[in-house]
């Protein structure tokens, strides 16, 4: 099977650039964020503190997340309830973070990641995928843009269903969990060695999609 590990800071557009590509090449698409997301949201909506450690883990055993595909797209199913709408509102990313900063919860997410590599042709975005899920993954990329263009597309994004935001308060959320992520002690978010460096700053989203094509199938041939 081939592994494709793509890993970048939250507003890359990794989501949705590695599932448009995914589809180009034919492999199946894994967001792992969505995983993170779902126990954030778990968390939440039991009215505790995702940043307490001890909170957060007690609650793991009450909480089953599957992926499941319907009609070729990935859906996210919390207790067997689909989430996949839910897992995307702007609390729900900083507490995914928070989450995803406890060594329980990435323990309890890790196998059902490495399991789907195992039985498919992935391609997998995250913060640590290249890092420390698909460590021998067969190509790896790190996804970026800057900060500002990825409040500007968070900002279009929210606008667009119809939600009340703040470009400067979104701008705001996305540089703490920049720092979140990268500064925490379990598996921070950074470039692999081996990761080749995709920025997107400058590029439309197909030129993007283009772009991330054109350099995975130079590396497959």
């Amino acid at each position: 099977m081939i592994s494709i590990a793509i890993d970048g800071p939250s507003g890359a557009g990794k989501s949705t650039i590695a599932k448009a590509v995914s589809k180009k090449l034919g492999f199946i698409y894994v967001d792992t964020g969505a995983l993170y997301r779902s126990i954030g949201l778990y968390v939440l909506n039991k009215g505790k503190d995702t940043a307490n450690q001890m909170d957060v883990a007690a609650l793991l055993p009450e909480i089953n997340v599957q992926i499941r595909y319907v009609d070729g797209a990935q859906h996210v199913y919390l207790n067997e309830k689909d989430v996949s709408d839910d897992i995307r509102r702007p609390p729900v990313s900083m507490a995914a973070s928070n989450v995803s900063a406890h060594p329980e919860v990435r323990e309890f997410l890790l196998n059902l990641q490495r399991q789907f590599a195992k039985e498919n042709n992935v391609v997998m975005d995250g913060r640590d995928i290249g890092t420390v899920v698909l460590p021998n993954a067969d190509i790896k990329i790190f996804l970026t843009a800057s900060s500002e263009e990825r409040a500007r597309r968070r900002y279009k994004e929210l606008t667009e269903k119809g939600e009340k935001v703040e470009f400067e308060q979104i701008h705001e959320e996305i540089k703490q969990r920049d720092y979140n992520d990268s500064h925490r002690a379990i598996a921070p978010l950074k470039q692999a060695d081996d990761a080749i460096l995709v920025d997107t700053t400058e590029c439309t989203l197909e030129e993007s999609i283009d772009k991330l094509e054109t350099v995975i199938r130079s590396r497959m041939k």
